[in-house]
């Protein structure tokens, strides 16, 4: 069984793999929503690999403000604290089946600059050991 820092290890790397991704498309022609879906889906993944450092239960949920209040909930994280991630909450489930949802490339890069912030501010938070 793997302990707190190889499972916090591996949601880290799964979410530079999201990341990766959302940097390729805004960098690209589009479409971007994908970016939004990748820039949200790292976040998830970053408070998770933080909640699992803690050795918190993991909730599957794709909420990323629920999991930001488990997360502050157990270790005060003041820049962690002050992040609206409020943005990126639709980008995991809803935006993925609305027909009509197209952002631009400014609206795919504030969501890859905000997971990117999110990325730091979790990192920052865990030994260099479980760091990816």
């Amino acid at each position: 069984m793997k302990d707190k820092v190889d499972h916090a290890r591996g949601w880290f790397r799964k979410a530079d793999s999201d990341l990766a991704d959302a940097r390729r498309t805004v960098s690209s022609e589009g479409p971007f929503d994908t970016a939004c879906f990748h820039a949200q889906q790292a976040v998830e993944k970053l408070l998770k690999g933080l909640l699992a450092y803690l050795e918190q239960p993991i909730p599957k949920s794709h909420d990323v403000e629920e999991l930001q209040r488990l997360c502050l909930h157990v270790i005060p994280a003041p820049d962690l604290a002050r992040l609206d991630l409020t943005p990126l909450s639709d980008y995991a489930v809803p935006a993925r089946y609305d027909l009509d949802f197209w952002p631009d490339r400014g609206t795919a890069a504030e969501a890859l600059s905000l997971a990117l912030q999110v990325r730091d501010t979790v990192l920052s938070s865990v030994p260099p050991g479980a760091r990816p």
